[in-house]
């Protein structure tokens, strides 16, 4: 699924100078490595049906074992002191060395043995959880995704110098220490690194099993079909407390949404949601709803946060217009696209947008290859579109009670009404400041 940096920021994905990322709550990752893995897998949604299907069921496979791999000794600092050994110019260890030769390095050399020592102790910890993550999950052999992992790593686990491993429970004999210091560093090196990296894969996948526990996502069904389709029950935003969640269908029939609120009533954060949940599935994870049935989508495109620019003299309005020509560019090839846009045309008159804003609802909602979820302050543009068997309308409702705003964040059916601009204005005293100029 093709996105880009706009979409990226839009659905708050990734850290900015504002807020956090819903990524960084997503990282359960035991390493700094597999955090980088994870945002590997979180800047490239997958495209085939295939693909999704092989890591979800990778997933569940750790998610059965999530507490065994919780329980895996490997640290962050356990990969850092490996990476630190490799970088570290020690006294040379001879090839042979007795009993006798070991107490005379460690005498001459005591900063170099107490690394060498430490580091060991750490490499023995990082090998014997392989070969019982091997054990276990050499078992799972339907799914290519773990069995790739499995084979990798058995593959370099399997070595003589390394089966004793397993009855090391603490070396301070330091001949034993130096002889395995010795084969590390200067036999296993490629090999220790390339563990690194199959463990980095491995945490990463842990982390997208862990958060799919820790936030109670749901694996999506994923529709086989030529046009696109998504369904979602109670979907929520994964960082907002206590949601509320909505309904949503769209569908060859029915795949334009017309989102109607006041300001502040919940549509740019469903919105966001809805993004959030699409994008996750093609991730191959969980997704933060209910009973999810989609189709694989071809883009996820939004227009959600514009800006303008001051160096080039762009404005709010140009920087509007050329989103949306470009969103018509993309997804006028028969692809199917899943198209986000909030508040469209904020940056010109309420007649020019509206004016606007009709003729780019009349032109995207031609396109059945697509599904559109279009929010508006314009309420008054819904009588010249309703004509349109293909476009339904919902609205987030606000209730008003002695001035107080109460919003209901739930999704109905229809258009709103609401008005609440000159109440926030009352009510935060401005109206009166205003009168006693």
């Amino acid at each position: 699924m093709q996105v880009d940096k706009i979409t990226l920021q839009d659905i708050g994905l990734f850290d900015n100078e504002e807020h956090t990322g819903l990524a960084s709550h997503l990282n359960f990752c035991k390493s700094n490595g597999g955090k980088a893995q994870l945002d590997i897998y979180l800047h490239n949604p997958l495209g085939s049906l295939k693909n999704i299907a092989d890591r979800q069921q990778a997933l569940t496979i750790f998610i059965n074992h999530i507490e065994f791999v919780d329980a895996m000794k490997i640290t962050n600092g356990t990969c850092l002191v490996i990476e630190k050994f490799f970088e570290t110019s020690f006294k040379s260890i001879p090839i042979q060395i007795s009993l006798p030769g070991a107490y005379w390095y460690l005498f001459w050399n005591k900063a170099d043995y107490s690394l060498i020592k430490y580091s060991v102790e750490h490499l023995v910890i990082f090998v014997q959880n392989l070969k019982e993550w091997v054990k276990l999950f050499e078992k799972e052999n339907e799914n290519p995704v773990i069995e790739k992992l499995v084979q990798r790593i058995k593959k370099l686990i399997e070595h003589n110098e390394l089966d004793g491993l397993n009855d090391y429970h603490g070396i301070t004999n330091p001949q034993e220490i130096l002889s395995l210091g010795y084969f590390f560093l200067y036999k296993y090196k490629h090999q220790t690194r390339e563990l690194l990296d199959h463990f980095y894969e491995l945490d990463a996948l842990y982390s997208l099993s862990k958060a799919h526990t820790n936030y109670q996502f749901t694996f999506p069904h994923w529709v086989n079909d030529t046009k696109p389709y998504l369904s979602v029950e109670n979907a929520t935003h994964p960082l907002v407390n206590n949601a509320i969640g909505n309904t949503l269908s769209l569908s060859p029939l029915q795949n334009f949404l017309f989102l109607t609120g006041a300001n502040m009533a919940g549509k740019s954060t469903f919105i966001k949601t809805i993004g959030i949940v699409v994008y996750l599935s093609h991730i191959g994870m969980g997704a933060p709803a209910k009973n999810i049935s989609l189709t694989v989508m071809d883009g996820l495109i939004t227009n959600l946060n514009v800006a303008d620019n001051i160096v080039k003299g762009e404005s709010y309005f140009f920087n509007e217009v050329q989103r949306i020509k470009n969103t018509v560019l993309k997804i006028n090839d028969g692809k199917k696209n899943c198209v986000l846009i909030d508040e469209l045309f904020k940056g010109t008159n309420i007649l020019d947008a509206m004016k606007c804003s009709v003729k780019v609802i009349e032109g995207l909602q031609k396109i059945s290859s697509s599904i559109f979820i279009l929010s508006t302050h314009l309420y008054e543009i819904s009588d010249q579109i309703a004509q349109y068997q293909n476009i339904q309308f919902s609205y987030f409702e606000t209730e008003v009670i002695e001035k107080n705003l109460h919003f209901k964040y739930q999704l109905t059916k229809g258009v709103s009404q609401d008005r609440i601009g000159y109440i926030i204005l009352e009510r935060e005293g401005v109206v009166d400041l205003l009168d006693n100029i």
